[in-house]
């Protein structure tokens, strides 16, 4: 492979290994999606190259990985958050004198009702 093609390449993924990063610290997952098949191209357009000239990119990707598990950690978070909150809305659990958990599910739903 030509050294000013690997270099574009080299640059073209630090740029983007970049965005990445803040699109993770910002929250924006649409547009980490957008960037995957980017990477991956550019990714395998390096396979050529010299490691010496890739290490500090294979840090960046390292980085990027950790705040990418990171994120999904957090969403995981949520949704089993959410999750509960909806268990809670549905029942209540109480416990009786012996200390056994029960519990009483609503059957009735909670709605609002809109007059004119």
């Amino acid at each position: 492979m030509a050294e000013n093609n690997i270099d574009d390449v080299r640059d073209a993924l630090d740029d983007l290994l970049n965005a990445e990063r803040e699109a993770l610290l910002s929250g924006d997952l649409d547009q980490i999606g957008r960037m995957v098949s980017q990477k991956e191209t550019l990714i395998a357009s390096l396979s050529g190259a010299d490691v010496s000239d890739i290490t500090r990119l294979q840090q960046k990707l390292a980085r990027n990985q950790i705040l990418l598990d990171r994120a999904l950690l957090g969403i995981r978070s949520v949704a089993n958050r959410l999750g509960s909150l909806r268990r809670i809305r549905r029942s209540l659990e109480t416990y009786d004198q012996s200390g056994r958990k029960s519990a009483l599910d609503s059957t009735n739903q909670s709605r609002i009702e809109k007059r004119a």
